[in-house]
C-alpha cells in the first residue's frame, strides 16, 4: 500500500496502491521505464520499498525474505540451472526442503505431465527450445509448492507463433492450479488476451485498472488509449453541448459531433478514435460524422486492411478493416468519406504539457 521506491533522483515507483485477489490472474502493463519489473521485485521481497507496506495473505512482509513470503519470481531470462536436467530442475524446489521421497517424485511427475514435457525429462536446458525452456521455468514454479507467480517478461524471448500458444497455456495452467499470478509485459495483446485484470504503469504511476475490456473500451487518459489498442487523437474546440452530446470544431472548420457532454464551451480537447470504428467509403452514412478525404496509403496487415486518409484540413486519420468485412477497396489518391459514430468518440481535455508527450510510451 502506497509504495514508493528510488534510485537516487529517479523515482521507479510513485505511492503504488494495487490489491490482488487471490487466484486472479493480473498483468502488469507498460512501456520500458514504467517501473513493472520494480514492482514487481518488491512484491518478491528482491527490492524493500523506501515507503509504503507490502502485504501477501493479509501479512506485511516488509523485511520478510523472499523464500518466506510464498512466491516465485521467474525472471526473463528463466534462471534454469544449466548442468541439471529438466527432472532435477524442476524437483530441485521439493528436494531443498527435503520434503520424502515418494512426495517429490509424484509432484515433480505430475507437473512434468502438465506442462507436457515428462518425455524429455532427462534433457538439459540447451537441448531445448525457448518454449519448453519457460514451461521448465513455469514447472519448477509451481513444484516449488509457492501459491503466487510472478512472471517478469515471461514470453518475451520466444518468437510471435509461440509466444500466442504459450501464454494461453500459461494462464490455463494458473487457473488450473488454483494460483494468483502477477505478469508483467509490454505487450498490450498479450495482457488483453490472457489477464482477469490489467493494471497499467506509466512512470511510475497507475494510469488505470480493470478489466482487459474496460481498459479497452473505457480508456481514462489519452496515453492508455494509445498504448492498449492505438487511436486517432484529433484536437479542437467545444463550440456547442446539448442533451445529445457536443458539437467539437477541428482546425480549418471541420466540425464533428460526440456524444460526451462533460466538456465547457470553448474548452480545448482531444478526442480520441479507435482506428477500427473508422469506416472509408463514398458515401456518408447515417448517424456518423462524415468527413471527406483522399486516400494517402493503403496497407494489408494479417485480417486487416488499413487506410490513411487526409482530411480536407490536412490532418490525418487512420482506418483499420477486418478484411471480411471489406466490401469494396480504394487506391491511394481515390478520394473517399471516412465515417465514425459520436458514441466511439472519446473526448479528453488537451493536456497541459503536449499532445506528443502524453501519447509517448517513455
Amino acid at each position: 500500500m502506497n509504495v514508493t521506491k528510488r534510485f537516487g533522483k529517479i523515482t521507479a515507483l510513485d505511492h503504488i496502491n494495487l490489491s490482488i485477489e487471490d487466484g486472479e490472474y493480473v498483468c502488469v502493463l507498460g512501456p520500458t521505464g514504467a517501473g513493472k519489473t520494480t514492482l514487481l521485485r518488491i512484491i518478491a521481497g528482491l527490492l524493500e520499498p523506501d515507503e509504503g507496506e507490502v502485504y501477501i495473505e493479509g501479512k506485511l512482509v516488509n523485511g520478510v525474505p523472499p523464500e518466506q513470503r510464498n512466491a516465485v519470481y521467474m525472471f526473463q531470462e528463466y534462471a534454469l540451472f544449466p548442468h541439471m536436467t529438466v527432472w532435477e530442475n524442476v524437483s530441485y524446489g521439493p528436494v531443498i526442503k527435503d520434503w520424502e521421497r515418494d512426495k517429490v517424485e509424484r509432484v515433480t511427475s505430475e507437473i512434468l505431465e502438465m506442462v507436457r514435457l515428462a518425455e524429455r525429462r532427462d534433457a538439459f536446458p540447451h537441448e531445448l527450445s525457448g518454449g519448453m525452456q519457460q514451461r521448465v521455468a513455469l514447472a519448477r514454479g509451481i513444484a516449488s509448492g509457492a501459491r503466487i507467480l510472478l512472471l517478469d517478461e515471461p514470453l518475451g524471448a520466444l518468437d510471435a507463433r509461440l509466444r500466442v500458444d504459450i501464454r494461453t497455456q500459461l494462464r490455463n495452467l494458473a487457473k488450473d492450479q488454483g494460483l494468483t499470478v502477477v505478469h508483467v509485459t509490454h505487450d498490450q495483446e498479450e495482457a488483453i488476451m490472457i489477464a482477469d485484470r490489467v493494471v497499467i504503469l506509466r512512470e511510475g504511476r497507475i494510469e488505470q485498472i480493470g478489466t482487459p475490456y474496460e481498459i479497452y473500451s473505457e480508456p481514462r487518459s489519452i496515453f492508455v488509449a494509445s498504448f492498449v489498442g492505438g487511436a486517432n487523437f484529433i484536437e479542437g474546440n467545444v463550440v456547442h453541448v446539448d442533451s445529445h452530446g457536443s458539437t467539437v470544431e477541428l482546425r480549418g472548420g471541420l466540425r464533428i459531433r460526440v456524444s460526451n457532454r462533460d466538456r465547457n464551451v470553448g474548452e480545448r480537447v482531444v478526442v480520441a478514435v479507435r482506428y477500427e470504428d473508422v469506416t472509408v467509403g463514398k458515401r456518408r452514412e447515417d448517424g456518423s460524422n462524415n468527413l471527406s478525404g483522399v486516400v494517402e496509403s493503403v496497407l494489408f496487415i494479417g485480417g486487416f486492411i488499413e487506410y490513411d486518409v487526409k482530411l480536407e484540413n490536412d490532418e490525418m486519420i487512420a482506418s483499420k478493416i477486418l478484411l471480411s468485412e471489406v466490401k469494396e477497396t480504394y487506391k491511394t489518391g481515390e478520394h473517399v468519406v471516412v465515417s465514425f459514430p459520436p458514441e466511439k468518440c472519446y473526448v479528453f481535455p488537451y493536456p497541459k504539457t503536449s499532445l506528443l508527450k502524453e501519447i509517448e510510451a517513455v
